[in-house]
């Protein structure tokens, strides 16, 4: 009773309004630090995978990377579209485009094949992860030239523009999340408690947890960059783990409040919870930690993104509730001891032993494993492997531009810009790097390559050569009339990879060369995902068996846990695929189906579920194992343990999944398919794994379930344990 945990809580429980003014100056200061210290997003070089990073990799050297570029299409507002008021458009387009300091260049005109619409092209300077922000000045702009050509429609896109539309609809989106998340999370915690003010303290803790996050974030991301998802993991994970911990560290001290009827001071009662949910809370976010930190492994600045804000806001999370919780506790329980004293009465036990035990409908869920536990493992094991089978089906692919909400007025502009310019949907960078003196045998080749694509369908007319100042880098830009995401736009890439390069500039010798662009971007990206995964997932399940061995000493529950861990996943990939491959949900959900799920989702969800099923196996296990450690049959133990954390499981996952069911109503389909996998995947690890397949699998193992270990024997037993399961806690060490 006197660890680190106990010995926090017991300072917080003497000291609550330091420790609640501390974790508030702390909260500030980390706000007011990472304002000043500001964001390091992620340039375009941290993106770089595969062939396609080489080669813009080497198209950078010799500055001839591609610019970021804005569109504006000029067509009649009804019939036929005057030539020379569009061209007298497009010359104050241009003239006004220009003028700007952050534009690199203007292109010439191009009208459309059936001469309604003009498009004017503007290339900008800079970082391509940084042209969003200069996309307001074009804007203006060209709502300039609208005004003075009032009888023409000017209307602008390009992925500048298309990004801060995708900006404005994800703070709109997250905007939305929270109104629905934090009303009924504030419901679940009124009916897990039944009182207001400790209803609010977890949401309250996971509020401040939450910023005290997005301020470290901004620091730690000079050390490693944000990729633009960080906030998103934040909000999504911190409410979700900030109010668990919350939930299982209250409902702890709620219940030793009731055991004690009274003996025992509030002080007391703080420390009993610290030493044990508090314990396990820790325990669960250093596993949090722990498995998210495999995501570093993928090499992957997105992913690397997503796991510094998880790890970030668990760690937070995990300190609110050793620090803040405990003092809130104390001035909670004192208050009620005070009433309790003026009322000249004291709580009654019977409500808390009823929660304590399960309750009926808890019993009736557990009839089945404990009445017949090789067939309720047999049968639900057979289910969740059933959901898994649409696995066979899944198709992994990057989810480009094209896949964007269409209710981005940017999209909808960039869906004509597609129809009226074919040519235009996508360019193939062939980038050659090779000897100054090689130059023009390079260029030789590349012509020769030009005109094998000519000759192809899948390539349309208008190839050019650039070469740099020092003859050492060129590139061929290759235009193919289909779009980014389409089958024929894949079949170019290969032809061009695997045929055409080989065949000539691949004969220069001592050239480097690659392909780049947005095709081979999404073509790379996932080859490189799937080339990270073994290492990764290997990673993941070696951390969450050493995890779990060193918690409850088990080779045996650390077995467990994995296997159920990647049935889980499994079982939720499997859903997902059934539901977001096809169209039979469209308009269920409000999406599009691409026919794919986007290549983050499944390490994603691999990742962060091994972890917050830790949360549960952790809480689970601990009851199980507590009444173990006081001498009591593994058989009973697991019946006493499961039901005395039933309900609080059933609260955190009822948090979890409102959470993360929030962001299925987010515009954004990679968030959508993140949110949906992530709910289903804690409903049936709450309902189906934790009440139906691990007290099986314990019922059938008995004893064998602690090996190598016996914990009656081997670990500590912890205070006044020993009467709330009817039986000395002894320790013989």
């Amino acid at each position: 009773m006197n660890s680190l945990t106990v010995r926090m809580a017991r300072w917080s429980a003497r000291h609550p309004w330091r420790a609640v003014a501390g974790w508030l100056v702390f909260v500030v200061l980390c706000l007011v630090v990472g304002g000043a210290v500001g964001t390091n997003s992620a340039k375009t070089a941290d993106y770089r995978v595969g062939e396609a990073g080489r080669a813009e990799a080497m198209a950078a050297e010799g500055r001839l990377e591609r610019r970021s570029t804005e569109q504006v299409l000029i067509s009649a507002r009804s019939g036929a579209l005057d030539k020379q008021a569009a061209e007298a458009a497009a010359r104050d387009l241009t003239a006004r485009m220009k003028s700007l300091p952050d534009v690199a260049g203007v292109a010439a005109p191009l009208w459309s094949g059936d001469g309604r619409i003009v498009m004017v092209e503007v290339a900008l300077k800079g970082e391509e992860r940084d042209a969003k922000d200069k996309a307001g000045a074009l804007v203006a702009q060209t709502e300039a030239v609208q005004k003075s050509h009032p009888r023409l429609l000017l209307e602008e896109t390009g992925s500048p523009s298309i990004s801060k539309g995708v900006d404005q609809q994800r703070g709109e989106d997250l905007a939305l999340s929270e109104k629905i998340t934090l009303p009924v999370t504030l419901l679940t915690l009124l009916v897990a408690f039944g009182s207001v003010v400790m209803a609010t303290v977890p949401l309250l803790l996971a509020l401040s947890s939450i910023a005290a996050a997005i301020g470290l974030s901004m620091v730690v991301s000079h050390l490693s960059p944000d990729a633009g998802v960080g906030t998103n993991v934040i909000l999504m994970i911190g409410l979700a783990v900030g109010v668990d911990y919350t939930l299982f560290y209250l409902k702890r001290e709620r219940e030793e409040r009731a055991r004690s009827d009274g003996r025992l001071s509030t002080e007391a009662l703080v420390e009993l919870a610290a030493a044990t949910s508090g314990r396990a809370v820790v325990v669960s976010g250093l596993a949090v930690v722990a498995s998210t930190a495999t995501l570093y492994l993928a090499s992957d600045v997105i992913f690397s993104s997503l796991a510094t804000g998880t790890i970030v806001v668990v760690l937070v999370a995990v300190a609110s509730s050793l620090t803040a919780l405990p003092a809130l506790l104390a001035v909670l329980g004192k208050r009620a001891e005070r009433r309790a004293r003026r009322r000249a009465e004291r709580a009654k036990p019977a409500r808390w032993t009823r929660g304590e035990g399960g309750g009926r409908i808890w019993k009736a869920l557990l009839r089945p494993a404990a009445g017949h536990p090789l067939a309720t493992l047999c049968v639900s094991v057979l289910a969740l492997v059933a959901l898994a089978l649409p696995l066979a089906g899944l198709k992994i692919t990057e989810m480009s531009r094209d896949t964007h909400s269409r209710e981005i007025r940017a999209m909808q502009v960039y869906d004509r810009l597609n129809k009226a310019f074919p040519e235009q949907r996508v360019t193939h960078d062939v980038v050659v790097r090779a000897d100054a003196s090689s130059v023009q045998e390079v260029d030789e080749a590349l012509r020769r390559l030009a005109e094998l694509a000519d000759s192809d369908p899948l390539f349309a007319d208008g190839s050019r050569i650039t070469t740099s100042a020092d003859n050492r880098t060129s590139v061929l830009r290759l235009k193919v009339p289909h779009l980014g995401n389409s089958p024929q736009a894949y079949d170019s890439l290969d032809h061009l990879r695997n045929d055409y390069l080989p065949t000539t500039v691949g004969r220069v010798e001592g050239a480097e060369y690659g392909v780049s662009g947005d095709v081979a971007r999404y073509a790379d990206y996932p080859a490189h995902q799937n080339g990270k995964l073994p290492l990764v997932l290997g990673a993941l399940l070696f951390v969450t068996f050493v995890m779990t061995v060193y918690v409850f000493r088990s080779a045996v529950l650390g077995l467990i846990g994995v296997a159920l861990n990647l049935l889980s996943a499994a079982a939720a990939l499997g859903l997902l695929v059934l539901v977001f491959q096809g169209a039979w949900a469209e308009g269920l959900l409000d999406f599009r189906s691409t026919g794919s799920i986007g290549s983050r989702v499944p390490l994603f969800l691999f990742v962060i579920l091994f972890g917050l099923s830790m949360d549960y196996q952790v809480f689970v296990v601990s009851r199980i194992r507590e009444a173990a450690l006081a001498g009591v049959p593994t058989r009973q133990a697991v019946l006493d343990g499961i039901r005395r954390s039933a309900s609080v499981v059933t609260s955190a996952a009822v948090v979890m999944t409102t959470v993360f069911v929030s962001f299925v109503f987010l515009h954004i389909i990679e968030m959508k398919q993140i949110g949906f996998v992530l709910a289903a995947a804690v409903l049936l690890d709450a309902f189906v794994v934790r009440i139906m397949i691990l007290p099986s699998a314990l019922f059938l193992l008995g004893e064998a379930t602690w090996w190598p270990s016996r914990p009656a024997r081997r670990a500590p037993a912890v205070p006044g344990r020993a009467a709330a399961h009817g039986k000395p806690a002894v320790d013989v060490r």
